[in-house]
């Protein structure tokens, strides 16, 4: 099937209305030109239509000329949306419209458009002395008729984005933060010289201005600038948050956590809760934070996360919009290979593909890459890993086989609750975009049970890197290597030593407890190795093994691994017990299922631990 463009495309393409794109359509003046459902489909290599308004020539050729760039970074919403390719996502203003609720929450993963929305709803709702409506007239929303037009431009507006707020110290977060509401405070110098704010206020909008208010006053900052616009306007503000959680996870991995979590908690108490200085509220983050009483008895507050329906298309694109860019750029053909790497996201019931990632394959002539893998940090994963057990190590390297599982999904999850709890790291890794939702079924509390597999081949590759190679911090780069090297080369004297140099020195003495302990440090070690397909706890031949390396490589053997633990053994009974395990490998016929599959050779490795002693048999 030949490549199509859409009517938009060649009406923006020809300098014609869509109306009469289609109009020569119908009347049969585009050649190959099909009606699918409702539209029109147009190849991209058609004769430009002779009908006294353009002129002949090949779309293509002219597109790469003509084509609007790509908006590569931008979050600036009048920036994208008149100077660059803008996937409109004004309609999320109409249902906000519809349901008016007070505060709303929207958590989506990084690099997901949730500054640029927030900024589309700050030039929509702000009153100011440009005409924004100009912004508007060509997108879905001023097509929806008056009742919404009239919402354009009426509001105040407080615009705070707290994604760069990442320090070391408490007393440089406070000084950013300043920084922030200075800036906005400056957006809006009218309150200098209002008639309507006394003295004492605009005393306070000085201080506010020139950064020079402590901690207590900073935390008041939302409740007095919102009050000055209400005063002033004579309308309350709508009040935007963007990234509200980023100081607070750099606040739990700095050790100033209780810090941020006291100044944000007064914060959006006064900016937030019963202020009659609030017209409506819009906040953005990862994480909802909600146990954290951060929004301790805001209720009015209305949360759509990852796992809801309403909103689900405003972040990310959508499978028809990205169909549409494919067509616009021309490259229709190369869908398939968008959806292989891009796609696979699920917000509520709506397939998502991932905005940064498509907009740089386009950006970079499609050629597919991680483009995701370095928008942003997440050395909390490698936190949450250094506490993981053996069931976790299990289904984490699942994953990476293109396997999925079930697991409690709490969108509320905290970060003191990951490390306290290392099971929640999947609920992290849904809410930060490292895992999609095939299937959610609502548990007794609320909460829901989700069945969990990675989005795509992008995060694939992502994760192998971000959360499988967190294990570093445990197994040196080089000791890996030279640990695959033994392991393939079926040298057991080797690999002894260097399990032994890493019992030695990486493992408290108070860790090696048991078998479940020495699983998850063999599993997690056989993750960091190419060429295999890691695997725990599988039934093949007479049993279930303990771990399999299955070669995705034809030059590489199959691995069979068994462990042993036991407490206070001599050098003697290790030996005689690494021997046992390696026998239950023959015995219970584990290589079974890699020899069914053509895998000529295996190695068999019986595995014994005593406290920090290793003992290894193979065959």
């Amino acid at each position: 099937m030949p490549e199509t463009m859409f009517v938009k495309d060649a009406a923006r393409l020809w300098n014609i209305s869509e109306r009469r794109v289609s109009a020569l359509c119908k009347e049969g003046k585009i050649k190959g030109a099909v009606k699918q459902g409702k539209t029109w489909r147009i190849p991209v290599n058609t004769d430009k239509p002779e009908d006294g308004r353009v002129k002949t020539g090949q779309y293509k050729k002219a597109a790469r000329q003509a084509n609007l760039p790509l908006p590569v970074g931008i979050s600036d919403y009048r920036l994208a949306s008149s100077e660059y390719y803008y996937i409109d996502k004004t309609m999320m203003i109409k249902e906000f419209i519809d349901e008016r609720p007070m505060v709303s929450l929207f958590t989506r993963p990084r690099r997901f458009g949730k500054t640029l929305n927030m900024d589309m709803f700050r030039t929509f709702f702000e009153k100011t002395d440009e005409d924004t409506s100009v912004y508007f007239r060509d997108k879905k929303i001023w097509t929806c008729g008056k009742k919404y037009r009239d919402y354009q431009g009426k509001y105040p507006v407080i615009f705070i984005t707290f994604k760069d707020i990442k320090f070391n110290t408490w007393e440089e977060t406070v000084d950013a933060i300043k920084e922030v509401f200075s800036k906005e405070a400056a957006r809006h110098i009218e309150l200098q010289t209002s008639a309507q704010c006394n003295a004492y206020e605009k005393k306070a909008f000085e201080n506010l201005l020139s950064g020079n208010v402590n901690e207590v006053e900073l935390s008041g900052a939302l409740l007095n600038l919102s009050g000055m616009l209400h005063k002033h306007h004579g309308t309350a503000p709508i009040i935007i948050i963007d990234e509200y959680d980023i100081p607070i996870q750099q606040g739990y991995m700095k050790n100033y956590y209780d810090n941020v979590i006291l100044f944000m908690r007064n914060l959006f108490s006064g900016g937030l809760k019963d202020n009659r200085h609030l017209s409506y509220g819009f906040l953005t983050g990862i994480l909802r934070v909600a146990k954290e009483s951060i929004f301790s008895g805001l209720n009015n507050l209305t949360i759509h996360s990852v796992l809801d329906n309403k909103y689900s298309a405003y972040f990310g694109f959508t499978s028809d919009e990205v169909k549409e860019m494919a067509a616009y750029y021309g490259v229709s053909d190369r869908y398939e290979e968008l959806c292989e790497w891009y796609d696979g996201y699920r917000f509520g019931k709506t397939e998502i593909f991932n905005p940064w990632s498509v907009i740089n394959y386009f950006s970079n002539e499609c050629e597919p890459r991680t483009f995701w893998q370095s928008t942003g940090s997440n050395d909390i994963i490698g936190e949450i890993i250094a506490e993981a057990d053996r069931e976790i190590y299990e289904k984490l390297t699942s994953l990476v086989s293109g396997e999925s599982f079930t697991t409690y999904i709490d969108t509320g999850v905290i970060y003191p609750q990951i490390k306290n709890n290392p099971s929640t790291i999947y609920s992290f890794l849904l809410v930060a975009g490292y895992l999609k939702v095939l299937k959610t079924t609502p548990s007794f509390n609320g909460d829901f049970m989700c069945e969990v597999a990675l989005p795509n081949k992008e995060i694939s590759l992502v994760y192998h890197k971000e959360i499988l190679q967190k294990l570093n911090d445990i197994i040196p780069q080089p000791i890996a290597i030279a640990i695959q090297e033994a392991i393939f080369s079926g040298n057991h004297t080797r690999l002894k030593e260097l399990i032994q140099t890493l019992l030695t020195q990486s493992v408290s003495v108070f860790d090696t407890v048991g078998e479940n302990f020495y699983h998850g440090f063999m599993l997690g070690m056989c993750a960091l190795l190419g060429g295999s397909l890691v695997s725990s706890n599988r039934e093949s031949g007479d049993g279930r093994y303990d771990i399999q390396l299955r070669p995705t490589k034809g030059n590489l053997p199959g691995i069979l691994i068994e462990l042993k633990a036991a407490k206070n053994c001599s050098e003697a009974e290790l030996r005689r017990l690494s021997e046992k395990a390696l026998k239950q490998i023959v015995d219970q016929k584990y290589d079974t299922e890699m020899t069914a599959a053509g895998i000529q050779t295996v190695y068999k490795y019986g595995v014994a631990f005593s406290g920090k002693k290793v003992e290894i048999a193979v065959s």
